[in-house]
């Protein structure tokens, strides 16, 4: 059984459709979510708006190193960080700039990265016990299929590119905090179930699709204090697509 009995859990993105599924799992598992909010508009129907226990923090600029230095140092001892915030870019490589080569980066291998280390800061700060008795902490990142297969990143270079470095950046960083147990996983999904997706490949097979509630239940694991030996893995959660 997956029980975060009350311990606190970074959501970045969380106010996304991954994000809304991911905090749901997290809750049912009693964990005490924190989430920082750069997109206003994703807060207007956000569905844990009401639950005191989902905490949202606005303005918070993931890609600056202050700000999620700022966001984490004003934490409650932290059990796990989950880093879903990033964004999507498809352009043939004639029709990108560097202005948009960067700003993936900046989005999905610079947030992870500052988010990251400002976790792995504020699990030492916290001390070496975790919720059970568990040592360390646990971190999730979100890297995507053209990761581990990139010829799949023709057309998005630029994105592929950011989401092979957050897979790297995954496997480096859980080999370097392996002897202070703090186990640093990823999930690769493909593509995602999602209203944004549909209305974008509306003639695409959806039932092929992977849905955020199952994305969901495998980060939580991943999070948990229930995964003790797992770390250092991009798991591919491709679904029948």
């Amino acid at each position: 059984m997956v029980d975060f009995a009350g311990s606190h859990v970074v959501v970045t993105g969380g106010t996304g459709a991954l994000g809304r599924a991911v905090i749901g799992t997290l809750r049912a598992a009693n964990a005490i979510c924190h989430v920082p909010n750069m997109i206003a508009a994703e807060l207007e129907d956000f569905p844990h708006a009401s639950d005191p226990d989902v905490l949202v923090v606005r303005d918070v600029d993931l890609a600056d190193e202050a700000a999620v230095k700022r966001f984490y140092q004003a934490l409650p001892p932290l059990w796990a960080s989950v880093h879903l915030a990033g964004g999507f870019a498809m352009s043939p490589i004639g029709d990108t700039s560097s202005d948009d080569f960067i700003a993936q980066f900046r989005m999905n291998t610079l947030s992870c990265f500052l988010c990251s280390a400002a976790a792995i800061a504020a699990f030492r700060a916290r001390g070496s016990r975790g919720p059970g008795g568990a040592a360390g902490g646990r971190i999730v990142n979100v890297a995507a299929r053209p990761a581990l297969e990139p010829r799949l990143g023709a057309g998005m270079v630029a994105y592929a590119t950011s989401k092979s470095a957050v897979a790297a950046l995954t496997q480096a960083l859980a080999q370097e905090t392996t002897e202070e147990e703090i186990w640093v996983n990823a999930v690769a999904p493909s593509i995602l179930d999602t209203p944004a997706n549909r209305a974008a490949m509306p003639d695409a097979d959806h039932r092929r699709w992977v849905l955020p509630s199952d994305i969901a239940e495998i980060i939580a694991f991943l999070a948990s204090p229930a995964n003790r030996v797992t770390r250092g893995a991009v798991i591919p959660v491709y679904g029948g697509s």
